[in-house]
């Protein structure tokens, strides 16, 4: 049955367990957070990007979240940020203590989260990896992160969100010019 978006909101409704990612779902449920299911919202077109999100939400781009695993010293950590911004690998390694820190390929990203690239929420992984949570994302009321899938998206309050991540707050973005 096709779904339409409605006129007055720019996301498809559909029912909540077609929503989000069913494991994405599931960690809400375990995290107590059933009554965020019915708060994501799921786009006719995919939001890989921060861009393509802010757009399809209506929102600043810095209001998404972005969930992006990096591989320090070979180890998966990942790192919250803020949409409009840039992760600083320099600032991230010296935050960690590594020798080195390269944006995690994509297989590695799939066996640490569980979940694909672009659809990476920042909680309910496959494995618990050490989260960094960049300050910037405490600049709003509420952030829009990925639901386990890049076509949906759920709002929360940023420290609700860095707090069920399990993020240590950080000042890792690259600082413009």
């Amino acid at each position: 049955m096709p779904r339409t978006p409605t006129a007055t909101v720019p996301f498809m409704t559909a029912p909540e367990e077609y929503a989000a990612h069913p494991r994405f779902a599931e960690a809400l449920r375990e995290l107590g957070l059933d009554d965020l299911i019915p708060q994501v919202r799921r786009f006719p077109d995919a939001t890989r990007t921060a861009t393509e999100a802010a757009t399809a939400i209506g929102c600043d781009l810095s209001q998404i979240c972005k969930s992006l695993i990096f591989a320090a010293d070979g180890v998966p950590v990942l790192v919250l940020m803020d949409g409009a911004s840039r992760v600083d690998v320099e600032l991230v390694r010296r935050e960690l203590g590594a020798e080195k820190v390269t944006r995690a390929k994509v297989d590695l990203v799939r066996e640490t989260t569980g979940y694909a690239i672009g659809g990476v929420p920042p909680f309910g992984h496959a494995s618990k990896t050490r989260v960094l949570a960049d300050r910037s994302l405490l600049d709003h009321e509420t952030v829009w992160a990925a639901a386990g899938t890049p076509y949906a998206v759920f709002p929360m309050d940023p420290k609700t969100l860095i707090a069920h991540a399990g993020g240590t707050l950080v000042d890792v973005r690259e600082q413009t010019q």
